[in-house]
């Protein structure tokens, strides 16, 4: 089972996943973020994966998407709370992700939204 939140933290949007994600579940969670970064006028969002024990290449392409159409949008993504074996995989996979910033905790990512918002 699945369970996706997205939580509003100010001007950020904080989104967990827990459970296994399917290609219909990803799929709808880039169009609900999307629209949410919209509706917030959200200069970030925050994606913790740590509750995945696997992202196969499908997230992965999604999670670079979401990344994309967020910064389409004004906002920036950084994925956090990646497993040592999840990054293990995506290497393996020749699933390098450019564009996508990471961070280790959520913390971090917020640390890195507020370095980026610097940047012209």
């Amino acid at each position: 089972m699945t369970t996706t939140s997205i939580v509003g933290l100010g001007d950020v949007l904080l989104v967990t996943i827990q459970g296994e994600l399917s290609d219909r579940d990803a799929l709808a969670l880039q169009e609900e973020l999307t629209t949410r970064v919209v509706d917030i006028s959200a200069r970030g969002v925050l994606i913790d994966i740590s509750g995945l024990e696997i992202v196969d290449s499908f997230l992965a392409r999604t999670l670079h998407d979401i990344a994309a159409a967020t910064s389409l949008l004004a906002a920036r993504t950084v994925v956090v709370g990646m497993r040592p074996e999840v990054a293990i995989t995506l290497v393996e996979l020749g699933l390098t992700l450019p564009g996508l910033r990471t961070a280790l905790t959520v913390s971090r990512g917020l640390s890195v939204l507020d370095e980026r918002a610097d940047l012209p």
